[in-house]
């Protein structure tokens, strides 16, 4: 039986990241997880950790078109977007397109923009659409938005609003490397290995055919309750003033059928759940006043959730067409 592709894709994709990416192979995974099921990623750490680097080296590992929008205070929305142009000659307006217009998007820094630029991101995100002038202007497929941010202390830097975490698939941290990564780090980069040196593993039909293929993956209905359960105990936490969204429990599912993928299977299982619980719905629960001063933690929130909602066993686990 052949492997199937999208396993093929994900196995390409991160043999590439790791040449650059040391020590880190389940920052990886889940990195290609979240493009195979064509959802944004946000890359979250203190700077000099390579953040900008795995963004970078998932971009060029895809065989399309991508752009990197460096997020600066004075960046403005038609910069991301694009623009109405008007031409004397011809006495008409031409659509000037931005820099969202590519396959992959690097949004760097992207904390750093100010609010009204950040909400450029909002539409398209969503919908894969930009409007301006009120006419619709439609992005390539796929379509990936791998945004860096640094943490809301530092300074300069302005707090993404929920609506906009909310569209992001998963948010990971980079996390400092051990001794002997942060050695093959530093001989690689003396060798002159970088995110510049790699070369597209995958052509953008077989991305395509492996986002699909990861769309149908077969999921029990036991493993969707199980999804939607963790989701509706967050919402009633009594650390959370908000719990995850419908759109965040369709995320859980959507994120782990990517992972069963990634170690080559067609059907997901709680593990997958509880794999991808964290990237998935830590950015999207907020704290309450109370919990924020005990020093509480989405992370630690999401255990206890784990801890409180069963897993449905393995004898409930088979295979049957998702949406069934």
């Amino acid at each position: 039986m052949n492997e199937p592709v999208a396993g093929q894709v994900y196995e390409k994709i991160a043999a590439n990241v790791q040449g650059v990416i040391r020590g880190k192979p389940q920052l990886v995974r889940l990195a290609v997880a979240a493009l195979l099921a064509e959802g944004h990623l946000l890359v979250e750490d203190v700077p000099g950790l390579g953040k900008t680097t795995l963004a970078r080296c998932l971009a060029r590992s895809i065989g399309g078109d991508w752009s990197r929008i460096q997020f600066t205070p004075d960046l403005l929305p038609g910069d991301i977007t694009g623009v109405q142009v008007y031409h004397q000659g011809a006495e008409q307006f031409e659509f000037r397109r931005g820099a969202v217009f590519a396959n992959v998007v690097v949004a760097d820094e992207v904390n750093r923009g100010t609010p009204k630029t950040q909400s450029a991101l909002l539409e398209v995100m969503a919908e894969r659409t930009v409007t301006v002038d009120a006419v619709r202007h439609e992005v390539p497929r796929p379509f990936l938005v791998v945004a860096t941010q640094n943490p809301i202390e530092m300074e300069g830097t302005y707090r993404l609003p929920e609506a906009q975490l909310d569209r992001f698939l998963m948010r990971l941290s980079v996390g400092y490397p051990n001794l002997e990564s942060e050695v093959l780090v530093i001989m690689s980069d003396c060798a002159g290995i970088g995110p510049d040196e790699l070369r597209p593993v995958v052509d953008l039909d077989t991305l395509r055919q492996a986002t699909e293929e990861v769309r149908r993956a077969h999921i029990d209905r036991n493993v969707v309750e199980y999804a939607a359960r963790i989701a509706a105990v967050t919402r009633e936490h009594e650390a959370l003033r908000y719990g995850a969204s419908p759109r965040g429990s369709i995320a859980l599912v959507r994120a782990a059928q990517a992972v069963a993928a990634t170690y080559g299977r067609t059907f997901v299982t709680p593990d997958d759940i509880k794999e991808v619980a964290k990237p998935v719905l830590e950015h999207r629960l907020i704290l309450t006043a109370e919990a924020e001063l005990n020093q509480r933690s989405t992370s630690t929130v999401i255990d206890d959730v784990l801890k409180q909602v069963p897993a449905p066993s393995s004898s409930t686990n088979a295979a049957v067409p998702a949406g069934q």
